[in-house]
């Protein structure tokens, strides 16, 4: 009894430590806090890029694997498809684990691990070309999908971890560009490299190139991360954030589950997170054939279509995350995106069958500004629902959904697609999207993050480490930032 009162004491007087700490501890900003931010956007740019680069040439690669492929039309294409699906398979189960080693050991642990599987994928990639060894290019792909599922938590907890509270949002909505970018390169890339060619050798050397280019930069960023990306700055952006990074720490991963689960309104927003995400994903993983079924031989087309509905997305993620710094009005931003994300669902699926490009490249962009300009306005939105909960946790329920309701929205739309043609499949997804817009307007928008920066009155302004009008340090390092102390 004794030791229980005793043990009772330490926490209390620990917590009590740990409190009177942060209140004498000034919030400060780093300028390192860009490079930290533009490295994850490259190895997450990387991670994208081989998410997309094969299924966009789907037709050519069930020409090159034919002989180690299934016999039956529909499963070849399956087979395809799987190439893209297996990043949202793995995710699933595997995002647990990953997410309570972003919560226990950080940022750069887990950065580590994800660019690391990341460069062994690409690398494994180089000994696949050759027409009987698909299998050895699905492993290799299923390697990058469990790098993927390291890459996904980390925006929003970056953005906490090293951002001001005026800057979050814009730097979860740059975190997820860098996503974007990738499959948006993804998209471009393959169809100019890899041509379809009537000689098989041809179509191998082409594999080659690309695959080892990958291989490279995958490998360059991993060095750059294990010398550059830092867990966490000495002093944090702001308090509520450090509140959130301390709990993370300490707290039991599987309490914070349940708080989640039990809360009703994030339940609410996984679902049509999900559902808006997943047929994202699904669209992507069959533009292929969705262009392709109107417009023969066009791939390079259909590469470009996808190119223009990320490029617009990233300006409508970018835009997103601003506008919600500005404003900070979560809930109607996140429901005005999710309807017009449907509208232009509804546009993109009544104009594919003109077979006019210039139309379909207008509607894709229509599609991708809302879609997947969604993305961060999603992640951001659960965070206010859920705080002061880790937003590594939150994301990571909210992707797992998107992966599930990709794997769905993949397989029902390639059936639909292959018995009925794409104006059922993409109907089918506008009528998900419907649902999903009604189901987001019925979330109720308590800002609880917001209530907290607002209790600690935290200034405009949180001063920056490298600005020598808002500190006094004597010490320069000679590069013209003043010696900071390791993480």
């Amino acid at each position: 009894m004794s030791e229980d009162k005793e043990k009772v004491v330490f926490t209390e007087d620990k917590k009590s430590k740990a409190e009177e700490a942060r209140e004498h501890t000034t919030p400060r900003l780093f300028l390192r806090r860009w490079l930290i931010l533009l490295l994850f956007c490259c190895f997450s740019m990387s991670n994208a890029f081989q998410w997309i680069h094969l299924n966009i040439i789907g037709n050519i690669i069930l020409r090159y694997y034919n002989e180690s492929l299934p016999g039956d039309e529909f499963q070849q294409q399956l087979a395809v498809d799987w190439l893209s699906m297996i990043y949202m398979l793995a995710y699933i189960p595997l995002i647990f684990p990953a997410t309570w080693l972003l919560d226990r050991k950080g940022l750069r642990v887990v950065s580590l691990a994800a660019t690391f599987l990341n460069c062994l994928g690409a690398w494994l990639k180089c000994a696949s070309v050759d027409p009987s060894r698909f299998g050895v290019l699905m492993f290799a792909q299923t390697v990058c999908a469990i790098a993927q599922i390291f890459i996904l938590g980390i925006p929003a907890r970056l953005a906490a971890v090293w951002f001001g509270p005026n800057e979050v949002s814009t730097a979860t909505a740059l975190g997820v560009f860098g996503n974007q970018v990738g499959v948006a390169i993804g998209f471009l890339v393959p169809p100019v490299i890899v041509k379809n060619h009537d000689d098989l050798n041809l179509v191998g050397r082409d594999f080659s190139i690309m695959f080892y280019a990958t291989a490279g930069v995958t490998t360059a960023l991993f060095l750059l991360v294990i010398t550059v990306f830092k867990k966490q700055p000495p002093t944090p952006p702001s308090k509520a954030q450090a509140i959130i990074v301390e709990q993370a720490a300490e707290e039991k991963y599987s309490q914070s589950l349940v708080r989640l689960v039990k809360n009703r309104c994030f339940m609410l927003l996984m679902i049509t997170y999900g559902v808006n995400t997943g047929s994202y994903y699904g669209i992507s993983t069959l533009l292929n054939p969705l262009v392709l079924y109107y417009c023969e031989n066009c791939e390079e087309h259909a590469g470009r279509i996808g190119l223009t509905i990320v490029l617009a997305g990233v300006l409508g993620s970018i835009v997103a995350g601003i506008w919600l710094d500005k404003t900070k009005k979560f809930k109607l931003t996140t429901v005005a995106i999710y309807f017009l994300s449907m509208a232009g669902m509804v546009l993109f699926t009544f104009t594919l069958d003109q077979g006019i490009l210039w139309v379909l490249y207008l509607c894709g962009g229509i599609l991708g500004f809302f879609m997947t300009g969604y993305l961060p306005v999603g992640f951001e939105f659960a965070a206010e629902l859920t705080y002061p909960e880790s937003e590594g946790t939150s994301s990571g329920l909210l992707n797992a959904s998107a992966q599930f309701f990709g794997i769905v929205f993949t397989t029902s739309m390639g059936a639909l697609l292959n018995k009925f043609g794409p104006l059922a499949a993409n109907a089918t997804v506008s009528g998900a999207l419907l649902l999903g817009t009604i189901g987001t307007a019925l979330i109720k928008g308590h800002l609880r993050r917001q209530e907290a920066e607002k209790k600690y009155k935290l200034p405009e302004d949180v001063p920056c480490r490298s600005d020598p009008a808002t500190q006094q340090q004597p010490a320069n390092n000679g590069t013209g930032e003043p010696e900071q102390s390791p993480p």
